[in-house]
């Protein structure tokens, strides 16, 4: 198991620093606030992956339209010589 770079002895012993520090009525209440802001950013990230694309997406289409006008232009301007 390993999240972030951190291996299973590592985590035992923050968790159990945690403890100490925090103790064992506060532990639950941060281990939640922690899980609710990891996927908070796990859904940004998704979210901005996601727009990411979308935008990507319609400046490759915008190219491809753009090349198959300057093409017509060129047939056309062949075609009236």
């Amino acid at each position: 198991m390993n999240i972030f770079g951190i291996g299973l002895p590592e985590m035992a012993v923050i968790f159990v620093i945690a403890l100490l520090v925090f103790g064992p009525k506060k532990l639950p209440e941060i281990g939640r606030s922690l899980g609710k802001t990891i996927r908070g950013f796990q859904e940004a990230s998704k979210d901005f992956e996601t727009e990411f694309k979308r935008e990507a997406q319609q400046i490759e289409e915008s190219v491809q339209m753009n090349a198959r006008l300057e093409e017509g232009k060129k047939e056309e301007s062949i075609n009236n010589s």
